[in-house]
């Protein structure tokens, strides 16, 4: 007997993707406009400068809806900024989720804090809001706010929360630049907000970051603790350009306060300015391919869009490191990683189980000595031990058996997309030929 066309190409069946991707998958988008922007920079000598950045940072303010914006070296300075700026220092606490990049919560880290990690919902794959108040002590300071993959967490319910107590949040917009919350965007709900704009991110410019808030306390404190230039000391710069007023922070002008350097390469701001120009009309393109993604699978047992619920008012922003959520119990029990052989098998690229391992078990958090006092820093100042071991927070270490990652389609190409859909539709459907 012949081999049919829906029989599993893992079990020798024929490959569901056979079109060449072509450019759908190519990021950043790079032209003679951005080329003409940082040559610009480099001819000039201008790499240290402030004044393309100060541009930039005006113009993403403007777009954000924030009145504050700072341009920083990586996303990972931004973080760290945010973070003193909101008065975390040694034998403090901070919450944030386990599944997240490390730079949401080793900076913290740095400075002396211990970051007592809360579980994730397994929907949103955001910081669980249940998971929150029972962790907040007398030294919280700060809730981490990961909008993972460019799903919006619940800000309304972690307001409510840190209001209550008096604590600041602290958004981490990495994975999420241009995503709305019930139609705002994301980095202007919380104190502040903090994101990397890396050449891997949606909104890619190089290796850069961003501090965005409305609150200009927070915004000067960000500017003393690594952006000394811009602070005003009369000796070496002219004191009217000086952006940081509060005269507790002027005294130490001239010298960061945390020893930092923390702007950003100016070759990055000038690409920052043209991206900016056209992120609404690529992120537009990208949420149309990804939605159409998602559409053509809606009710495929074991597989749920990682998207908020249509017709809300809350986006995926542009979908950086898009993912997909994974129920094994509706396909007979196959796991994840078998599930996505499969569908790699079948010619699809980009499927994968799992997504950031959980920071909770990670050694960092339970024996690193940074400070070399002799015991681990998570401990090292008076905190309350809050470090985490393996079967604490169960979502978090399910993560490679309930998500997987997708393709991050670039532009609306249907054929393309269909063949991709079609792919994981036929595993699904197939699944108890891989049992």
């Amino acid at each position: 007997m012949g081999v049919g066309t829906q029989t599993l190409a893992l079990l020798g069946g024929p490959k569901t993707v056979t079109l060449d991707p072509g450019d759908i998958f190519n990021w950043p988008i790079v032209t003679k406009e951005d080329e003409e922007a940082v040559l610009d920079v480099l001819r000039k000598g201008a790499m240290s400068g402030t004044d393309v950045t100060k541009q930039f940072e005006a113009e993403y303010a403007a777009w954000n809806g924030t009145k504050f914006a700072l341009g920083y070296s990586s996303g990972t300075a931004s973080l760290w900024g945010a973070f003193w700026a909101c008065g975390v220092g040694a034998g403090d606490e901070v919450i944030c989720p386990s599944v997240t990049y490390w730079a949401s919560a080793v900076p913290a880290l740095n400075l002396g804090a211990a970051i007592n990690f809360a579980d994730i919902d397994p929907d949103t794959l955001c910081i669980d809001p249940a998971d929150i108040e029972h962790r907040i002590g007398p030294r919280t300071r700060a809730i981490v706010v990961v909008h993972y993959c460019g799903y919006p967490g619940d800000m309304d319910e972690i307001m409510a929360i840190a209001r209550k107590h008096r604590i600041k949040v602290i958004e981490d917009v990495s994975h999420a630049h241009g995503t709305l919350y019930k139609g705002r965007k994301v980095g202007t709900i919380g104190d502040i907000g903090a994101m990397s704009m890396m050449s891997g991110k949606s909104f890619a410019i190089g290796e850069a970051g961003m501090v965005v808030t409305n609150d200009r306390h927070l915004y000067e404190r960000c500017i003393a603790y690594g952006h000394y230039e811009r602070t005003g000391s009369p000796s070496v710069y002219n004191p009217a350009d000086a952006q940081v007023h509060d005269p507790e922070l002027r005294k130490y002008a001239g010298i960061a306060m945390g020893g930092f350097k923390h702007r950003m390469n100016q070759t990055c701001s000038a690409m920052g300015r043209v991206q900016l120009r056209h992120y609404d009309e690529r992120m537009a393109d990208i949420q149309k391919a990804m939605n159409r993604f998602w559409d053509l699978l809606e009710g495929v047992p074991g597989i749920r869009a990682h998207r908020p619920p249509k017709g809300s008012a809350s986006t995926m922003g542009g979908w950086y490191a898009a993912h997909g959520l994974y129920r094994s119990e509706e396909l007979g029990g196959l796991t994840c990683q078998k599930f996505c052989e499969a569908v790699q098998a079948e010619g699809a690229g980009g499927i994968w189980a799992g997504a950031n391992f959980p920071l909770h078990t990670h050694a960092i958090f339970h024996t690193a000595d940074i400070f070399h006092m002799g015991k681990p820093t998570m401990i090292s100042f008076g905190q309350r031990d809050v470090r985490q071991g393996p079967g604490t927070l169960p979502v978090s270490e399910r993560i490679g058996q309930i998500s997987y990652g997708i393709p991050w389609f670039k532009h609306d190409s249907p054929e393309i997309i269909e063949q991709y859909a079609a792919a994981m539709r036929k595993v699904a459907e197939h699944a108890d030929e891989l049992l």
